[in-house]
């Protein structure tokens, strides 16, 4: 079974909340903690979704993008992305991301931003 959503975040209390909310509508979350070897967990899981923090330690949301985004592969480059960035930083998430949730954000409003793109 493909693995719906990988979400790569830093915060474990963030990460367990929104794994918690997603896993309640019946997706599939798995959790990777940071920016180091965040790409090769997208290319190993091929998730259908994946949310990333924009700001992580060891490499950022923003480089994690680019790499997804100038893979060779046309599947995974095409993966959308949801961007969870902190207030005033949704201009610079939001430059190739397909979606930005600024922090802290409403459950609802990250349930139906999910629905959306995993529609």
């Amino acid at each position: 079974m493909q693995l719906d959503i990988l979400m790569i975040e830093d915060e474990p209390n963030i990460a367990e909340a929104v794994r918690f909310i997603l896993s309640r509508e019946g997706w599939r979350v798995d959790l990777h903690p940071d920016g180091a070897g965040g790409i090769e967990a997208i290319r190993q899981q091929r998730p259908r979704l994946v949310i990333l923090d924009l700001m992580l330690p060891n490499r950022s949301g923003t480089e994690i993008l680019c790499d997804l985004r100038a893979a060779g592969d046309a599947d995974l480059a095409a993966t959308p992305v949801l961007m969870l960035t902190a207030r005033g930083q949704a201009a610079e998430a939001g430059a190739q991301a397909d979606a930005v949730l600024t922090k802290p954000f409403d459950n609802e409003d990250l349930r139906a931003m999910v629905r959306r793109m995993l529609a």
